[in-house]
Formats: C-alpha cells, sequence, structure tokens
C-alpha cells in the first residue's frame, strides 16, 4: 500500500548518475541514511544508455531485500545538460551528447554561443545531424528523463516528464514551467517534454521490472533534479545568502537568492527553489584535472604536507581542456597547467589555490550581478573531504567555510522522494 497524500513514505530511495559513476542512498522518515552503494563507469567519457542501465539495475538490485520490501518513493538526478534522442521504446537514436561533448567545431560553437541553454544546442546538433527522418518517432530526453521512463517501462500516455531544474538548459522557464521562446522556435517544439515541479509523482514503477528486482509495485517515481541542484538538496541549506560549492569534476557554485538572476553573457542562471533562487554557475575547473595526475592516495598524502597557511607562487588554471564557461566565460581560454614543479607537494599546492581563487571570484561575480552576499559556504563532493583544500579556500573567501551536513546528491534525490515538492522553502 503506498502512503497516503500527507504521510511519508516508509523508505524512499535516491539515486545519482555522476559524470565518473553511480551512486543510491536510501533514507527513512527521519531522513537518516540507512544504505547507500556506488558503481563506476568503466568507461566515463564514452558511457551512453548502456551504462546507464546497468548502473541503474546493480544499484537497486544492491539494496538489502529486508529495505527493498520497504521501499515506498523513488527520485533521482543526473548530469544536467546531457541529452539524447529515443524512441517509445526508449531505444537510443543516434549518440548520447553528456554534457561535456563538443564533438566537432559546430557544435562547440553552438553550445558556447548558448550559454545556459547548451542541452538545446545539443538536442538541436543531433536533429540536424541525424534528421528529421531518422528522428520521426523519437524525443528528446535529458538523462535524468530516460532513466526515470526506464523505470516506468517506457514512454506513457502522457509522453515524456522533465522536471524544471533539467528543462533550464533546455530553455524552460522554471516560472511557468514551460518552455521558453528559444525552445519554442525550434523544428522539433512539439516533442519536447511537459515541464513539472521536481518532486512531482510521475507514477508507479513498471510491474515487470518491479517483479526482476523484487521492488515493490505500488513504488512511487518521483521527478527528480539535476546532480548538483540535488546537492545543495542534500545539504538542507535553505536560507537567502546560504551558499554550496560542489568540488567535483568540475567547480559548481550555488547561493541562494530572493532575487532571480540571470547573466547568460557569464554563465550565470537561476534555479526556482520554492520562494527563493538558487543562483548558479559552473567553471569547467575541477577535480577532473586533479585525477589526471594524482589517484585518491596520492592526493590524500600530499594534501597532508601541504602548507595551507603559505601562499603557492605558482600561477595555474587547471582546466581540463580549453574553454571556461564561468566566471570569465571564454571559449579560446588554454589551461595553464605549467611550470610543474619536481616537487608534487608544491604543484598540489598551487592547483588547489588556483581552484580556491577561482571559487572565490565565483561568489565575487554572483554578487556583482546582484545576488546576495554570501554568509557561509557549505562544501560537497569528493573535494570536500580535503582539510588543506579547505583551508586554502577560507583564505580566499574570507567567509566560514564547512563540509555539508550530507554530501552526496543521491542523498539530496532521496530527500527529493521522500519530501515531493516539501522539500523546498516556502
Amino acid at each position: 500500500m503506498s502512503a497516503g497524500p500527507g504521510a511519508l513514505p516508509r523508505l524512499a530511495a535516491g539515486l545519482d548518475f555522476g559524470t565518473s559513476g553511480a551512486r543510491v542512498c536510501v533514507v527513512d522518515r527521519r531522513e537518516h541514511c540507512v544504505f547507500e552503494a556506488a558503481v563506476a563507469y568503466a568507461r566515463p567519457r564514452e558511457q551512453g544508455c548502456g551504462e546507464w542501465r546497468e548502473a541503474l539495475f546493480e544499484l537497486l538490485a544492491s539494496v538489502p531485500p529486508r529495505l527493498r520490501r520497504k521501499l515506498r518513493a523513488l527520485s533521482l538526478c543526473a548530469t544536467s545538460g546531457s541529452v539524447l534522442w529515443a524512441d517509445t521504446r526508449l531505444r537510443p537514436r543516434g549518440p548520447v551528447l553528456m554534457y561535456f561533448e563538443r564533438r566537432d567545431d559546430a557544435l562547440a560553437a553552438a553550445v558556447s554561443s548558448r550559454g545556459p541553454s547548451d542541452a538545446l544546442a545539443r538536442l538541436a546538433w543531433l536533429w540536424r545531424e541525424l534528421g528529421p527522418d531518422a528522428l520521426r518517432d523519437a524525443y528528446p530526453m535529458h538523462q535524468a528523463d530516460w532513466l526515470l521512463a526506464t523505470l516506468r517501462g517506457g514512454i506513457g500516455p502522457r509522453g515524456v516528464a522533465t522536471d524544471w531544474h533539467n528543462a533550464l538548459k533546455t530553455g524552460g522557464d522554471p516560472l511557468r514551467a514551460d518552455w521558453g521562446a528559444l525552445a519554442r522556435a525550434q523544428e522539433f517544439a512539439p516533442r519536447l517534454p511537459r515541464i513539472v515541479a521536481p518532486g512531482t509523482r510521475l507514477g508507479r514503477i513498471d510491474p515487470a521490472l518491479a517483479h526482476l528486482l523484487a521492488l515493490p509495485r505500488g513504488l512511487q517515481l518521483l521527478a527528480g533534479s539535476t546532480d548538483s541542484n540535488a546537492a545543495f538538496l542534500a545539504s538542507a541549506a535553505r536560507d537567502a545568502g546560504q551558499a554550496l560549492s560542489t568540488l567535483g569534476s568540475t567547480l559548481a557554485l550555488k547561493l541562494l537568492s530572493p532575487r532571480r538572476v540571470d547573466s547568460p553573457r557569464h554563465g550565470v542562471y537561476s534555479h526556482r527553489f520554492g520562494s527563493l533562487w538558487l543562483v548558479s554557475g559552473a567553471s569547467n575547473c575541477g577535480g577532473a584535472v586533479l585525477r589526471r595526475f594524482f589517484d585518491d592516495a596520492r592526493l590524500r598524502e600530499l594534501s597532508e604536507r601541504i602548507d595551507a597557511g603559505q601562499d603557492s607562487p605558482l600561477d595555474l588554471y587547471p582546466l581540463a581542456a580549453p574553454g571556461e564557461r564561468f566566471p570569465d566565460p571564454d571559449p579560446t581560454l588554454q589551461p595553464r597547467l605549467q611550470p610543474r614543479p619536481a616537487d608534487d607537494v608544491q604543484y598540489l599546492h598551487g592547483l588547489l589555490q588556483a581552484l580556491a581563487g577561482i571559487e572565490a571570484a565565483g561568489y565575487r561575480r554572483l554578487v556583482e550581478l546582484g545576488a546576495p552576499a554570501p554568509a557561509e559556504v557549505l562544501s560537497s563532493g569528493g573535494g570536500a573531504a580535503n582539510p588543506a583544500w579547505t583551508l586554502l579556500r577560507r583564505r580566499a573567501l574570507q567567509l566560514p567555510v564547512r563540509r555539508a551536513r550530507h554530501t552526496q546528491a543521491a542523498f539530496g534525490a532521496a530527500r527529493l522522494a521522500l519530501l515531493g515538492s516539501r522539500v523546498f522553502p516556502s
């Protein structure tokens, strides 16, 4: 029996499909995590629907049977701006375009020019490359849309649904929960998903899939969010002036504001967050560069030897590839990873200091554009557990910096499944 409209489900599950892998988190009524697990993609830069489906089934099967039987609601988050075309049976038509892909000069130029509507540019590029005939029975989807439709067993009679967090980068208007002028001008506009609030009930899990995975047939599926927004939900921040830096493969900044702030030129946009706005910007710099040089064990070892009270003399800009989107957009900006000292401690010090400087510049940019000055900065993502990086960031930001109580986007997705739209401040 499913929970009534005013009751919380007994257990809720959240899944996070990120850049390098996926994670599941199960929470109880008190928002305590009772189970979590993760899987890594074998080839993160080449992921697609097959890898997503395999990770989805593996994670759900990993939940102990005694917990699986008590699940009443599920939601998920996925990478923002990752899109595909798929038919009614969810078979992909053409490639999945992840948020980091450029493919060719035409796509790279289109994505850069669209700024916060970069996902729309990717869908339009696929429409041109594959042709309307090849896509005549296909629908545009975000990664999260495809995963939730997979759990529902396909595209229902009302078509594809997407949440307004994912829709923002495809030209969605979060105030009207509808498509904006740029999206409506596309030839494929009639096929765009309907937009709903994150946490909206979409229906129940497919009975055949429920049987296969030993899940309750009444398991409710709720519209999800993007991975960085779910990380913000995990932090439980609720007040204007609270900020969250997600220190993952890239560096994503989010700041709660009473005012909507949008500046496509600067790569700044606002997600609707109850009665507030979540002002957002993301640099292309981040942990992806660190992992190019060091594994986790080496990062921990070197970080312990950094004197975070001293400035590094290195002037680095740790991009994984040419092009920056925030805080100072420049599609031609080249990575600055040299000189590399012989001492890896010095090199990591320089890289972390550079990332701290970019973060500080990012928040200054948000304030310049009309957001409130941050009162504190919470941290999530893999870098949140690095004490040396935290100290460098405190010096650069001149603000209190602390790790969020919960740092995993999967926990934020689980809160969304547990509370629905009530997770947002009102």
